[in-house]
């Protein structure tokens, strides 16, 4: 198959995908969008929601609908990085026997990231950056696809551990998970409380999203496309010679290059979602808030004036 058959293969595929997660998830289009970018561009995310919201349905949704393994692992004040990675116990035959914890699967729910201390949570780290764990120096590779979404409540601070910025750097996306409209919550009631039942079809195969990541690889870039990436994030860093006064004056740290990698992968992405088979300024920018978000790092300043993240991010356009 070509790539240009492929891309308008993948452009309907993803039609079918969202309509077959409708058949669950009520609205969310965006939140579902990003986190389809995120699966095919090969990146893992972070939802950000309030408790209620169907952030574990929706994974659970996307998994079955995507032909994938899915393990959820709720993270707690004591959890262990064994409870994650999995141990070695003595077997009838005094051997040691590799037991696989839930993250040998091809999507992980990371449930309250930020509940766990920073031991557990850098458990995550080899997997999502190596598709591999290294338990006990046996090295284990990890079956592809693999993505993880992470949650975080971002009411409850209270006993809870954020996520070091060298941690949240790792996920592609940051996710904001909103309150439905007054229809769409009519709509989710009424499905969740009837006996009605949906079955979730799956479209895909492990090794059809495999190929999916490989062909938004191979998509080709213009060098200006490139340029307008990497000065955007540049933008975002208060000591750069680009950086506006609204930056100087409201942020601390700003996006380090991971940022510009991941900007010019969803930007594909994005593009070839939408027939298109080399991404533009327009796509760049229709990914860059939820890429950005969690990559920069505003002052009090900020916070008194109630400026957001968003707020900073569309100055730089």
């Amino acid at each position: 198959m070509s790539d240009v058959v492929a891309i308008q293969n993948l452009v309907q595929k993803r039609q079918e995908l969202k309509s077959e997660i409708a058949k669950i998830i009520v609205g969310q289009d965006a939140v579902v969008d990003q986190i389809l970018l995120c699966i095919f561009s090969g990146g893992h995310a972070l939802l950000v929601g309030v408790p209620g919201l169907a952030k574990t349905l929706m994974v659970n949704t996307l998994a079955q609908a995507l032909g994938l393994d899915f393990k959820r692992i709720q993270f707690t004040p004591d959890l262990m990085p064994s409870d994650i990675l999995g141990s070695e116990i003595l077997d009838e035959n005094r051997h040691f026997k590799f037991i696989k914890g839930p993250i040998f699967s091809n999507i992980v729910l990371a449930d309250e990231i930020n509940r766990t201390p920073p031991k557990t949570q850098a458990a995550l780290l080899e997997a999502m950056q190596e598709r591999s764990v290294t338990i006990a120096g046996e090295n284990y590779k990890l079956n592809l696809p693999y993505f993880v979404l992470a949650t975080q409540n971002p009411i409850e601070q209270e006993g809870t551990y954020p996520l070091p910025e060298a941690q949240l750097d790792r996920f592609m996306f940051a996710i904001k998970l909103e309150y439905p409209s007054f229809a769409e919550e009519v709509q989710v009631v009424k499905r969740t409380t009837s006996d009605i039942k949906n079955t979730v079809n799956p479209l895909f195969t492990a090794q059809q999203i495999i190929d999916f990541q490989a062909l938004i690889r191979r998509i080709p870039v213009a060098d200006n496309v490139i340029e307008y990436a990497v000065t955007l994030v540049s933008k975002t860093r208060p000591d750069n010679p680009l950086s506006t006064e609204f930056v100087k004056n409201y942020l601390d740290w700003g996006a380090g290059p991971r940022a510009s990698q991941n900007l010019i992968l969803a930007a594909k992405a994005n593009a070839a979602f939408n027939g298109k088979f080399s991404p533009d300024i327009e796509d760049v920018k229709a990914v860059a808030i939820g890429i950005l978000r969690h990559r920069i790092i505003k002052n009090y300043k900020a916070d008194a004036e109630g400026v957001t993240e968003e707020m900073i991010i569309t100055t730089l356009f």
